[in-house]
């Protein structure tokens, strides 16, 4: 690890960026999902096929972006994915035809993951040096929680403001009139943080040169892929993340079986954007103080027994404090562990300089729920029309929750401190 630790701003502009750069594809889908529906005349299914487009060509930028990572400073190529990102902002505004979504979300595949992803994680473990990885990944996905709630209380606010009617009585046709300002404002948003992180989110010229390779060999990757822990931690990101994927349908499920309108829908969205920060911070600052890999294991046992509350079905519109608890449990459990999963890196003993290369690799099996979970979240929802398609998704987190927890406990047998 670089002796010289960055500095506090390097980590705020990390976090500015790391919600930033999925603002438009993702955060606003999340936050107003029944707008985003009727705005661009989606069913649940063709937006989950939009989401496995973004997820197929994540895919492979998975693969070729992390070692793009180990030969590069973080900042460049963190302030062209946020700029290039914004550019399909603009088309988004446009409601463009289901065609031309999918073609830009195979575009935000590339944009968010081949110059984003790797250098964010790499960049965020040289901040946390040797004894604080647990805070530092903790602080960046509370953090970027945080931006995203910020953002999502914005974005309501301005939806409302450009709303001409009640919202109850709006048209689709005013829906997406006021929805229009609400992506104009967050593309001007990411594009601004892109400034940012080009001009100060600067490494010391010594830090810099010790986290960067002039070329990768085939040598180094076949030392990546001998390392136990990338393979374990491609089945408890993939399981995380499906978890992670899940929490999209908070706010449709309360205008579905709750029977909330779109901005009380929207509001339960945003409700869980800011509980993420939350749990961020704690468990950062817990897990630096005990057993890292033994947090991530109860967060998967904690997002498994919410996913049990859903699941059996007596949640329904007139259990309203079981309703909110139950998505706290849920939020707990997910947010808890997407903080942990890349904390654990260290203790796994995955070198610093091979970051990048390792997590394209993980990342090539763990963010596959990109390419499934939609459609399958889609046709649950879809084929089971009101509660028990909601139902249905719940136990598919029940599952991987079991799963996720299942190699955490064995990562944390293998991985665990010496006293």
């Amino acid at each position: 690890m670089p002796q010289k630790k960055a500095p506090w701003y390097f980590l705020l502009l990390l976090i500015l960026a790391g919600e930033s750069v999925f603002i438009i594809p993702f955060v606003l889908a999340r936050v107003f999902r029944p707008t985003v529906l009727d705005a661009f005349g989606l069913d649940n299914v063709q937006l989950g096929f939009c989401f496995s487009i973004y997820g197929m060509v994540a895919l492979l930028s998975y693969l070729f972006g992390g070692p793009l990572a180990d030969k590069f400073p973080p900042r460049k190529l963190i302030a062209v994915a946020l700029w290039t990102t914004a550019l399909g902002g603009l088309v988004y505004a446009t409601f463009p035809s289901y065609t031309t979504l999918k073609i830009l979300y195979s575009y935000w595949g590339f944009t968010t993951i081949f110059l984003f992803w790797a250098p964010m994680i790499k960049a965020t473990r040289v901040w946390g040096g040797a004894t604080s990885q647990s805070k530092a990944f903790g602080f960046l996905d509370g953090g970027r929680g945080l931006v995203g709630a910020l953002v999502g209380t914005m974005g309501i606010l301005v939806f409302s403001l450009f709303l001409t009617s009640e919202i109850a009585e709006a048209t689709v046709g005013e829906s997406r009139a006021a929805f229009k300002y609400v992506i104009l404002v967050s593309t001007g948003f990411v594009a601004l943080v892109g400034l940012l992180v080009w001009f100060f989110m600067k490494l010391d010229a010594e830090v810099e040169k010790e986290i960067i390779l002039e070329k990768i060999t085939v040598s180094q990757v076949k030392e990546v892929l001998r390392l136990p822990a990338v393979w374990l931690l491609m089945v408890i990101i993939l399981c995380a993340y499906v978890g992670y994927k899940i929490t999209d349908i908070f706010s449709l499920y309360a205008e579905d079986v709750m029977l909330y309108n779109q901005v009380e829908a929207a509001q339960v969205g945003t409700f869980l954007l800011f509980t993420r920060p939350v749990v961020g911070v704690l468990i950062g600052l817990l897990a630096d103080r005990s057993e890292t890999t033994l947090w991530l294991v109860l967060s998967f046992v904690i997002s498994f027994l919410g996913a049990i509350l859903f699941a059996t079905g007596i949640i329904s519109d007139g259990t309203t404090a079981l309703f909110f608890i139950s998505t706290l449990i849920v939020a707990t459990g997910v947010y808890a562990a997407r903080c942990l999963y890349f904390a654990v890196m260290e203790n796994g003993q995955i070198p610093l300089v091979l970051t990048g290369t390792a997590v394209g690799l993980i990342s090539l099996v763990g963010y596959t729920p990109d390419i499934f979970s939609g459609p399958a979240i889609g046709y649950f929802l879809e084929h089971s029309p009101g509660a028990a398609g909601h139902q249905h998704v719940f136990w598919m987190l029940a599952v991987f929750s079991f799963m996720g927890g299942i190699a955490a406990w064995y990562y944390y047998r293998l991985y665990r401190k010496e006293h």
